[in-house]
């Protein structure tokens, strides 16, 4: 089949495309910003098209000769009148399948018990309302929580069991909920493009276990080989007063964290499982949470996460690019640049730059750094915790602590856009070159479009720290760089140690 894959940079959207190209589907994909697909491995074998679900006139192209659409877009962490632009997107995905006479619509929304709902979960049960209404066959599955490498609810559950030997947690750790693995998300997802047409309905989709959350931690902990976590349910913890505690302790950050604890105020399980009537269960059966749990484990121990809640678009962080150098004219602009020879190698010393942050760290003040990012949790960013997906390689696209990256040119150039909350746009950039005597050349930018008085004031106000924690970082990167080129050489150990 000919498909349009809305989301395909997302969580669930990565996985799906490769799954659809392995049923053997032609896949165009849509994409508010192409730069996003650069370093996906898939991406030369779809079809990218640029367009944006809220502007009627880029459906058009994007649907033209398509048979069927996936709508896997979904504003988790929307602001302001997010459930109105939600709507609207919903409709004119509706009317420009319609129109172009797409067979069938594949909506992932999420369970939600009758009565009043979140406005997350509202909104959800609302695009899903507004599809199944479009005249084009629709099939909106809806999963509870999903568990898998790099998913926000096995993030946050991982966290909160590895961080809390004992957590004062709400009361709606006793609510039941029926997480479904990742796999088994994507088995139904695939599966549906071929239904009838006669099939214009929602289905509920969840795993094989129905359990209470404080069960699921102690499920992790035990998967993990952790001792089983001692959990307090509170009455006085509200749903944002969590979200909070939830902010500060995981790389989750609040703008995340509210709508996932706000659906978690309810039963999450399924009503009906009707789906097994249309779409039989994967090979083997619907995977056990226990073992969904394992297995995530065992993709991040070995750094094989396909895809992560890490790479999902941060509300209200800056996405503009850097301006070119000679767009700057007129503007204020404050630049941080120190630039140091080493004889170590391109090579190395690109090494040490790509896996740069995370575990690594950033080689300079680490306190300074981890005090930024406690920061930046308390007012609602993202914070430092937030890591990055692979220990070693960057793409494009990819979060790294609270920055992302904005381009790559792997072996010389590395920019980083702050996702930081700041009074201004701040952008990292670290490149080396080969030195003509031997050796490398390394240079390190830091840049601040500041934004008013108050940008003005925060760059003067941290240009003594930066003074120390610059130049210790440029230091640092050039000095690990030449121990990794003394190991790389006979004896090198030995020196290093030595050293």
């Amino acid at each position: 089949m000919r498909i349009l894959v809305t989301g395909a940079t997302g969580y669930i959207g990565g996985r799906l495309v490769p799954k659809l190209l392995e049923a053997g589907h032609q896949v165009r994909v849509l994409v508010r910003n192409t730069a996003k697909m650069r370093d996906v491995p898939w991406a030369d074998q779809v079809e990218i098209v640029q367009g944006d679900l809220g502007d009627p006139a880029s459906l058009v192209d994007a649907v033209d000769g398509i048979e069927a659409l996936y709508y896997l877009v979904h504003g988790m962490g929307g602001s302001g009148d997010f459930e109105q632009a939600e709507k609207e997107s919903a409709m004119n995905v509706a009317r420009a399948a319609r129109a172009a006479h797409v067979r069938r619509i594949v909506y992932l929304g999420g369970l939600h018990p009758d009565g009043e709902l979140s406005p997350h979960l509202r909104s959800r049960a609302e695009v899903g309302r507004i599809l199944i209404r479009s005249g084009v066959p629709t099939v909106a599955l809806q999963a509870g929580v999903v568990i898998g490498s790099g998913s926000a609810a096995f993030e946050m559950i991982r966290h909160l069991t590895d961080v809390l030997p004992y957590m004062p947690a709400p009361k709606w750790v006793r609510n039941f909920i029926q997480p479904i693995a990742v796999r088994d998300v994507l088995h139904y997802l695939v599966e549906a493009a071929d239904l009838p047409p006669e099939v214009n309905r929602t289905f509920d989709i969840g795993g094989p276990d129905v359990l209470r959350y404080g069960q699921m931690m102690n499920g992790y902990a035990l998967e993990a080989g952790l001792k089983q976590r001692a959990i307090a349910a509170l009455p006085v913890l509200t749903p944002w007063l969590a979200s909070q505690w939830v902010n500060l302790v995981t790389p989750i950050p609040r703008r995340l964290a509210i709508p996932i604890i706000a659906s978690l105020q309810y039963d999450c399980v399924i009503h009906e499982h009707d789906i097994a009537n249309y779409i039989p269960a994967p090979e083997g059966g619907l995977t056990r949470y226990r073992t969904a749990v394992r297995l995530a484990l065992g993709r991040v121990r070995d750094g094989e996460v396909e895809t992560s809640w890490l790479n999902s678009s941060v509300e209200g962080a800056p996405a503009n690019l850097l301006p070119s150098d000679p767009d700057w004219t007129g503007h204020t602009v404050y630049i941080d640049l120190k630039e140091k020879h080493t004889q170590a190698s391109p090579e190395d010393l690109w090494a040490v730059i790509e896996g740069i942050g995370g575990d690594n760290g950033w080689y300079s003040l680490p306190v300074a750094w981890a005090a930024r990012g406690v920061l930046d949790k308390l007012v609602g960013g993202v914070g430092l915790r937030r890591g990055r997906r692979h220990a070693e390689t960057l793409n494009s696209g990819d979060a790294l602590d609270f920055w992302r990256v904005e381009e790559i040119r792997r072996g010389s150039f590395l920019r980083l856009r702050a996702e930081m909350k700041l009074p201004g746009r701040a952008w990292l950039e670290l490149s080396v070159e080969p030195a003509p005597g031997g050796g490398s050349d390394y240079r390190q930018r830091a840049i601040f479009f500041p934004q008013g008085l108050g940008g003005r004031l925060y760059w003067f106000a941290i240009l003594p720290f930066h003074g120390i924690i610059f130049n210790s970082m440029a230091t640092k990167i050039t000095q690990t760089a030449e121990a990794r080129a003394e190991k790389s050489v006979p004896g090198g150990e030995e020196k290093v140690i030595a050293a």
